[in-house]
């Protein structure tokens, strides 16, 4: 599996991109500074480089391809320049991107039209239950969030995970995925805050062949393609109030058709939903419809900020530690306790994804032990 490192300072930019180049097999990682970059280039091998400019990445020995946001011949002629192998120009041609990367890491025996290795349907429709990470602490709000999971699984109840974002939403639908008796069944997330309105509901529900422009053959949705599993639908507060009334059609019926197409088709599919938005307020503005919500909110799971779990950061802190270091292969870094305590201290507007991203910049920025002064300098 080609392994590719995404260096984009923004945070939604690298997670988009992330989440496209993972559901077309790849594995990726992220890094926001050439710096950081550099140093996981070190002690990770990655096969092609994805950055917004060319600056700091000399003598990586790696091909890089530039996604910029200026498209004047002056910036695709320096970023040649520096060795780039391609200059692709914001917003991003994902088609024009993977054969871009396909081209930049194919084996010269190979030839252009060859396709990658690419996980199967099914493999990349699995929450890979053996490899699920677990939901660490011992809060009093995350044990309830566990005892909730554990009782609600093995129902075929749809459920609406509540939150902040970065706080683990993802994390509970794979747990009540896995420990469902759905378990063996596909998992298919589908990020409604990032696909575009006009494209969400051929997301969802598929497209037949000339349904639109692009539409060069007939596409399975994210409903058919979770027939017989869960469907998790993640910011569905973001979705538009005409796609909300077709999901609310296939949830009362259990039915999709295709855009371009008249043809009903059954589903099989546990719907699970998650929000960082108040969707009672989103009823009362107009922007979401009252009955959807009651269809997908029969069980209510909210997961807490990290603010409110402040015991559990030295917990989260060491399990990252370790997990991370396994990743990268190195021995488990020591932490000073003074440094856990600074940690302790945050806010953390990010939650625990902010946790893990600063975790890991320490790992890599830091000696053999993480010392409170590392905390001020890198966090």
């Amino acid at each position: 599996m080609a392994k590719v490192l995404i260096l984009e300072q923004s945070k939604s930019v690298r997670n988009n991109l992330r989440e496209r180049l993972e559901f077309e097999g790849f594995s990726t990682e992220g890094a926001e500074t050439a710096i950081i970059a550099r140093k996981m280039c070190e002690n990770i091998h990655f096969d092609i480089i994805l950055a917004d400019n060319a600056e700091g990445l000399a003598g990586v020995n790696l091909p890089f391809i530039i996604l910029s946001r200026n498209n004047d011949i002056d910036s695709a002629v320096e970023a040649v320049r520096h060795g780039a192998v391609d200059f692709l120009t914001k917003p991003i041609d994902m088609n024009r991107l993977l054969k871009s990367i396909r081209k930049a890491i194919a084996p010269p025996s190979e030839t252009a039209t060859t396709p990658p290795r690419t996980k199967s349907a099914r493999q990349r429709n699995s929450a890979d239950c053996g490899a699920i990470e677990p939901i660490v602490g011992e809060s009093e709000a995350i044990i309830h969030v566990r005892e909730l999971i554990d009782k609600v699984a093995r129902s075929e109840a749809r459920v609406l995970i509540t939150g902040e974002n970065g706080t683990g939403k993802e994390l509970v639908a794979k747990w009540l995925h896995c420990k469902s008796g759905r378990a063996d069944a596909p998992f298919v997330e589908v990020n409604c805050a990032a696909i575009p309105s006009e494209l969400i509901e051929s997301e969802l529900f598929g497209h037949e062949r000339g349904a639109f422009t692009s539409a060069i053959k007939q596409r399975k949705g994210k409903f058919e393609q979770a027939d017989g599993g869960t469907l998790f639908m993640d910011e569905i507060g973001d979705m538009s109030l005409s796609a909300q009334a077709k999901v609310l059609r296939a949830l009362q019926e259990r039915k999709i058709s295709r855009v371009g197409s008249d043809r009903d088709i059954e589903v099989d599919v546990r719907v699970i939903a998650a929000t960082n938005k108040n969707l009672e307020r989103e009823i009362r503005d107009g922007n979401f419809r009252e009955d959807l919500y009651h269809r997908i909110g029969v069980i209510l799971i909210k997961v807490p900020p990290l603010r409110e779990r402040k015991g559990d950061v030295a917990i989260l802190v060491n399990y990252f530690l370790e997990s991370i270091c396994r990743e990268y292969n190195i021995p488990t870094k020591e932490i000073e306790a003074e440094a856990v305590a600074s940690l302790s201290e945050k806010r953390w507007s990010g939650n625990i994804r902010e946790l893990r991203n600063i975790i890991e910049r320490l790992i890599v920025l830091s000696g053999s032990t993480i010392t409170k002064e590392d905390i001020e300098r890198y966090c």
